[in-house]
């Protein structure tokens, strides 16, 4: 089984950015830790894999509110740090899953 690179600091960007506040950046870092929790696992099932960023990219979309009420927001720089944190989890565990694909159920 393989651990995430210890090196990979997730969410780096919207981390220095003050605009975001870091106890939601921590809490969108919690999503995609369950997604790299079931990687280290050993899970290699694009099905399953694809299931559980669903569900992290679900529970990010329900953060959005809390973004709003903290006069911050899912904008373009929050989207692209997540989508290249998404995508370098995947291409460190060698899951073919297209970026795109793996944040399909965002709406931000």
């Amino acid at each position: 089984m393989k651990t995430f690179d210890p090196n990979y600091k997730l969410l780096d960007e919207m981390y220095q950015d003050n605009y975001y506040p870091t106890f939601l950046v921590d809490k969108v870092k919690d999503e995609l830790q369950k997604v790299i929790d079931l990687l280290e696992s050993g899970e290699t099932d694009t099905e399953v894999v694809q299931e559980t960023l669903d569900e992290a990219v679900c529970g990010i979309n329900d953060l959005q509110e809390e973004f709003d009420e903290n006069d911050s927001e899912i904008e373009t720089v929050a989207r692209e740090c997540i989508a290249a944190t998404v995508a370098y989890i995947l291409e460190w565990f060698g899951i073919p899953i297209d970026t795109e694909e793996a944040i399909r159920e965002r709406d931000w």
